[in-house]
């Protein structure tokens, strides 16, 4: 889609791992290498104009509940920016403050968009209270919550946790926090539309919604019934002012995922989708795109 418009595109959910194996194998089978250089070369080819990280390593050795991406920010790609990933886990009632100072130092800085809570990772649900004073960090700051919903990446996750259901709570509990459902909660997308819907206050991006490398169009035909599904519950929520693009990189390959969820989105609100919403959303990143 961007190399035959040039549409401005944010990819509002990405990852970077510590080097390993298993990420090297994932990036792989997308048709992706496992570095900066590469991802920088995918996101300029693809017209991607800011990637938002999703936080998952200890950074600080002081703070293990704070979890960042895997290097420092000077060796980011030039238009990255990240949202802090929480791991409750490590929380506890001697380390809590100290861990909410490390986050709203964190916050403070520009390049820091957003708050990352891993349900079903993380043995918690949406609205524990463990949660409750990051969101009171969120809504002081002015930055949105992205949460997993759906599926999860390895057998040792929880689904119980991730179910999208568990988030309305969390959203009506804190109504001036703006909530993202990560992966719209697949594979309970019906759940996760009636959620959209129903909050004001909730978003949801569209990551993660396919993994490795394909053409769209075989994909498209071969999985129809899947993306039927998704384009009606997507037409039911009715709220594609609320929708994200986002990649789940290094799980999929990028030019074929922008063309697949460009078909899945109708034309009239690509703009929104793929550019828009998520600046009106992470308001932060308008410096980094020229909107400021």
């Amino acid at each position: 889609m961007g190399a035959e418009n040039e549409m401005k595109i944010i990819d509002a959910h990405l990852h970077f791992f510590p080097k390993g194996e298993r990420f090297t194998e994932t990036a792989a089978a997308a048709g992706h290498l496992p570095t900066m250089d590469h991802l920088t070369a995918v996101m300029k080819a693809n017209d991607i104009v800011l990637g938002i990280g999703m936080g998952t390593t200890p950074m600080d050795a002081g703070c293990p509940a704070l979890l960042q991406l895997p290097f420092p920010s000077s060796q980011w790609p030039e238009k990255f920016v990240q949202c802090l990933g929480i791991a409750a886990d490590a929380i506890t009632k001697d380390n809590r403050q100290a861990v909410l100072t490390s986050f709203e130092t964190e916050i403070s800085c520009p390049n820091t968009v957003g708050i990352k809570v891993y349900a079903g990772y993380q043995p918690f649900f949406v609205n524990d209270p463990v949660y409750h004073p990051f969101y009171e960090l969120a809504e002081q700051y002015d930055v949105p919550v992205v949460i997993h919903t759906g599926d999860t990446a390895t057998a040792t996750g929880r689904l119980k946790f991730a179910q999208p259901l568990t988030g309305d709570e969390a959203a009506v509990n804190f109504p001036r926090v703006n909530f993202v459902m990560a992966h719209f909660g697949n594979p309970w997308v019906d759940d996760a539309a009636e959620v959209l819907r129903k909050n004001p206050n909730v978003y949801a991006d569209l990551s993660g919604l396919v993994e490795g490398d394909f053409s769209a169009g075989d994909f498209w035909g071969e999985y129809r019934a899947y993306m039927d599904r998704m384009a009606m519950w997507l037409g039911y929520a009715g709220s594609y002012e609320k929708l994200l693009y986002g990649s789940d990189w290094p799980l999929v390959n990028i030019p074929a995922y922008i063309e697949l969820i460009a078909r899945l989105i109708p034309a009239q609100h690509h703009e929104d989708v793929f550019f828009g919403n998520a600046c009106r959303l992470f308001k932060k990143i308008k410096p980094a795109v020229g909107l400021e």
